[in-house]
């Protein structure tokens, strides 16, 4: 794990709640000089802890207003099982998180559709067609209470 020092973290914060500031006003912010604090970005990007930029949609203003999360366990626990579902469930563009989970169920997948009918066209279509699954569950989210992509530092 590199080693990230209070200026590191600073930038960081700083960057993950506006990705798109200038150099200038980076710098401003974390107090640095303007080529310091160019430095440290590039060598945090240089060692990955800065993976990439991008823009957070609002997913209402994009017709994407239905969180669905699914539960999925699989028919076994073999490689082979394993492996054709992850490559399976990565081909599916409305599945935006899976993860492999330790519990009562094998992997959480974080959908969003624009409606219940979305969602179903989307059951249909890819995840009812998921080689090894065994058992789904979806429960819908109601209301979103607390969404961010900042890690805390």
């Amino acid at each position: 794990m590199a080693r990230l020092d209070a200026l590191d973290v600073k930038i960081l914060n700083a960057l993950q709640k506006q990705g798109r500031m200038s150099n200038a006003d980076l710098a401003d912010a974390v107090a640095l000089s303007a080529s310091a604090c160019h430095r440290r970005v590039q060598r945090l990007e240089a060692d990955g802890i800065i993976r990439d930029y991008v823009a957070l949609l609002d997913p209402r203003k994009v017709d994407r207003r239905t969180t669905v999360f699914v539960e999925i366990t699989l028919s076994g626990q073999s490689d082979e099982i394993l492996d054709a579902f992850e490559q399976s469930v990565k081909r599916i563009p409305d599945v935006l998180e899976c993860h492999l989970m330790a519990g009562t169920a094998d992997y959480l997948l974080k959908v969003m559709a624009r409606d219940t009918d979305d969602f179903a066209r989307i059951h249909r279509r890819h995840l009812a067609r998921l080689p090894g699954v065994a058992q789904m569950h979806s429960s819908f989210a109601l209301r979103t209470v607390r969404r961010t992509t900042a890690l805390p530092l």
